[in-house]
């Protein structure tokens, strides 16, 4: 028996992905971490790197799923503009199950 050819595919993929999380997160420091001072618009992209990214999750499901689920990343959207995480995940649970249970 080989023990690289008895373990499942999936676990090889989670590994490959979090070689590729850290390589990229500990590449990015070094390559942060030779500025003195880190440039304005450096700055700036840094941090348009988290809403980019809730963008490329987000988009996707509003487009394709149903009409529950676009209402119910409306709501939770507008909610995370005022209230806090806890507040956001539990409205937009809330909102999703009842939506669902009403489309049939």
């Amino acid at each position: 028996m080989d023990l690289i050819s008895d373990i499942p595919a999936i676990y090889w993929i989670i590994l490959a992905g979090a070689a590729a999380t850290y390589a990229t997160r500990f590449g990015g420091y070094l390559v942060v971490s030779r500025f003195e001072n880190i440039p304005p618009r450096i700055n700036a992209a840094l941090d348009a790197v988290p809403a980019a990214v809730l963008t490329t999750l987000v988009a996707p499901a509003l487009l394709s799923l149903g009409w529950a689920e676009a209402v119910t990343l409306c709501l939770a959207g507008v909610v995370a503009l005022r209230f806090s995480l806890s507040v956001t995940l539990v409205a937009g649970g809330a909102a999703i199950i009842l939506l669902r249970a009403l489309s049939g």
